[in-house]
């Protein structure tokens, strides 16, 4: 009756053809979903709303975050589908035996509770726990059976093709292959689950300038190793029953991919900018306030040629992204910069001191507040960041703190070093 985040990957790419699913899709498993009366999408990145996948269900009532500004409502529309915005941290009745509350994020993700026959799913998919970890772990205080669905993994669900300046690849921290069964520990005890489950974690790479990064996906082995033995744990692609909380586990084929080269999606990495293409990533980024005062230039080399936009911020810091001009100009002129970044073909080179893409909050104000959650200026910033600290609440003022917390330890101690995991323990037993 319920599916959620449905990507049959296994026949429709994500993130310009980069990637598919690990797995192939059993036919019954997409038979049922498409027998579903509802489906409920977290947010827009293909790996979930895919825009090929979404078209199988416009017969059926697809369900969706009250995201602000309402983005994913906008752009589905005028397609004609079946559309309901579930009202902010409120439980709603599907069925006799199932309801579902939705808990957006300023990120512009969301979580969904799932109770099914007494059982609670909590369903963080990409989002994790952010201005809401109290707030769920409430809820799931009071059910028996509890399980946590949510990404984990070495760390490749995200850009790490970067250079440093002199052109060397920068190794990242997945090849240390941190433990996926602690990060999984971390996230139940923080939602309150009794449970996990490995979920949003099983893609591969397709493409001839991505495949390089399969060396730094995650194996299925990974995710129980770590695991406290007081958080419970059930394989990925298994069937739990909700009234009892037995399980059966079903082994899906595994996908074996030919890797395609970019061409077959529309990229060539030869093709330059043109001038046209050119003023329109200026005007792309020229919006995005909090870019351009920390930013002194971004640089885009497409077809081995610069074209450098020049920002108000110190002039040393900036970011070099190589990438091909096809996917560039459809990110920038659908704004979903965010694609680009977790394909991992596109090569990212930091400046001045950039450490990451963190660094002045370039992702954020870039992809998930700018280009998902429509506010770009400092106005419409202040406007959109109340209204997310308006519904977390104390919630809101606890991750702020959390957010300074961490800044302030990985200033002085980096990722996987002994005082890193010493002040990260600290910090887990006082959350």
């Amino acid at each position: 009756m319920l599916a959620t985040d449905p990507w049959f990957g296994d026949e429709d790419p994500a993130y310009f053809g980069s990637w598919v699913l690990s797995h192939r899709i059993p036919r019954s498993v997409k038979d049922d979903i498409r027998k579903c009366q509802y489906i409920w999408y977290s947010h827009g990145h293909p790996d979930h709303l895919n825009p090929v996948t979404v078209e199988r269900f416009k017969g059926q009532k697809i369900l969706l975050p009250d995201h602000l500004n309402g983005r994913i409502l906008k752009d589905l529309e005028p397609s004609g589908y079946d559309l309901t915005v579930l009202p902010d941290r409120k439980w709603v009745q599907l069925t006799a035996n199932v309801k579902v509350q939705c808990i957006t994020t300023r990120i512009q993700d969301a979580i969904l509770l799932i109770d099914s026959c007494g059982s609670l799913f909590i369903n963080t998919n990409d989002a994790g726990t952010r201005d809401c970890t109290r707030y769920i772990r409430k809820i799931a205080s009071s059910y028996e059976r509890s399980y946590l669905l949510a990404l984990s993994g070495y760390g490749d669900a995200d850009m790490i093709n970067f250079y440093d300046e002199q052109g060397n690849f920068l190794t990242p921290r997945a090849a240390r292959k941190p433990s996926v069964g602690g990060q999984l520990t971390n996230l139940a005890k923080a939602a309150g689950a009794k449970t996990v489950i490995p979920f949003s974690a099983f893609h591969q790479y397709q493409r001839t300038d991505s495949v390089w990064a399969e060396a730094f996906t995650t194996p299925m082995d990974a995710f129980e190793k770590g695991l406290s033995p007081d958080v419970g744990f059930i394989p990925a692609f298994s069937t739990v029953d909700c009234r009892d909380g037995s399980y059966t586990i079903y082994s899906p084929e595994e996908f074996n991919v030919v890797p395609k080269v970019p061409e077959e999606f529309g990229d060539n990495w030869s093709d330059v900018l043109e001038v046209a293409d050119q003023k329109i990533i200026e005007a792309y980024f020229a919006r995005k306030d909090p870019v351009q005062d920390y930013f002194g230039f971004v640089n885009f080399r497409v077809g081995e040629r610069d074209h450098t936009i020049k920002m108000r911020g110190p002039k040393e810091r900036g970011i070099t992204f190589a990438v091909p001009r096809g996917s560039l100009m459809t990110c920038i002129n659908y704004r979903i910069f965010d694609d680009l970044l977790i394909g991992n073909y596109m090569k990212t080179t930091l400046h001045g001191g950039v450490r990451s893409l963190q660094d002045g909050g370039f992702n954020y104000y870039v992809a998930k507040y700018g280009d998902n959650g429509l506010a770009e200026t400092d106005a419409e910033l202040q406007v959109y960041l109340a209204e997310y600290r308006r519904r977390a609440g104390f919630d809101y003022i606890v991750s702020a703190l959390e957010d300074k917390s961490r800044d302030f330890i990985m200033r002085f101690a980096a990722q996987d070093t002994r005082i890193y995991k010493l002040a990260k323990s600290i910090y887990l037993k006082m959350r």
